[in-house]
């Protein structure tokens, strides 16, 4: 779901049901994605990502793509606090 003024987006990652609206009311808020800071920032709270893909949500390929860098960046925080 995107949001902020023209030119400057930022993005809602959500979850929805297959039929309502593209802008429509949606079950739960997992997190962010900003694209225009410098690199882009991405919070996402992945214990409710995998809460709802175990239930069957089926992210978009771009979701994907987030969800892949967010545990990423999770899991090189972990590494670096353990040293």
């Amino acid at each position: 779901m995107r949001t902020g003024p023209r030119k400057s987006p930022s993005y809602r990652v959500v979850v929805k049901e297959k039929q309502s609206k593209r802008d429509g009311a949606y079950l739960e808020n997992l997190g962010t994605y900003n694209p225009t800071r410098n690199p882009a920032e991405i919070k996402l709270n992945l214990t409710r990502v995998n809460y709802w893909i175990e239930k069957g949500a089926q992210p978009t390929d771009t979701v994907n793509r987030l969800i892949k860098a967010s545990t990423k960046a999770a899991n090189v925080a972990a590494a670096e606090a353990q040293a």
